[in-house]
């Protein structure tokens, strides 16, 4: 067997540095929500506040649903009635820009709308709106107290992981503090609960589904 040697002085060994990677981040299945104030129906909120007041009273039992310690329309044609009109138009523009940005912009859809009430003490339990294009809220009354609107984080698998909070690849709800005149609009499978509302004068909230026409 033949050996290839090379004699000379010993080679010194190279000095060690730490090698930090340049890592290029990919956020990958971002969930969109959309937001809006509807100021401009500002005049006309204590008319629809009056109507949803008027609508409990003609028919006080709640619907159930998700809704405790509260009031909750049977009603789920709220935005038909004449005087929500302006509402309706409004939400109907905002859901078919939010379908547009999703790729669905000929998408034909109805709009399903029912009151929320909360009182003192009320509540929505975690749900989410299956079978619909998008769901959303317009807060039509939000005194001081009113409970948080809260969104699950829709990632089934990351709840099992170790890290939580507002971090990347962590597990956090993140909570929608409402205000008066706010509109949401979000994917109908995102879960989502109310936290307790903690105010004498009601918390009422207008929800709705966009649902596909089915022909």
């Amino acid at each position: 067997m033949r050996f290839n040697v090379t004699f000379g002085s010993p080679r010194q060994p190279e000095p060690r540095s730490e090698v930090v990677p340049q890592l290029g981040p990919h956020d990958l299945f971002p969930t969109r929500i959309w937001q809006a104030h509807l100021d401009d129906l500002e005049p006309q909120f204590a008319s629809w506040v009056k109507e949803v007041l008027a609508m409990r009273a003609a028919d006080p039992e709640p619907a159930g649903r998700t809704v405790r310690q509260g009031w909750n329309s049977r009603d789920m044609t709220v935005l038909e009635r004449p005087v929500f009109a302006p509402l309706r138009q409004a939400i109907r523009a905002a859901c078919a820009a939010a379908l547009a940005e999703m790729g669905q912009e000929k998408r034909e859809f109805e709009l399903q709308s029912w009151v929320n009430l909360h009182d003192r003490g009320g509540f929505n339990f975690l749900h989410l709106h299956e079978g619909s294009l998008l769901s959303g809220s317009f807060y039509l009354s939000v005194p001081p107290g009113s409970g948080d609107f809260v969104f699950r984080d829709p990632r089934p698998g990351v709840i099992h992981g170790h890290v939580k909070g507002a971090f990347v690849n962590a597990h956090s709800d993140i909570h929608l503090t409402p205000s008066t005149g706010l509109l949401v609009l979000f994917p109908c499978w995102m879960e989502h609960y109310v936290e307790t509302h903690e105010a004498d004068e009601p918390r009422i909230a207008i929800a709705f589904n966009a649902n596909p026409i089915v022909k």
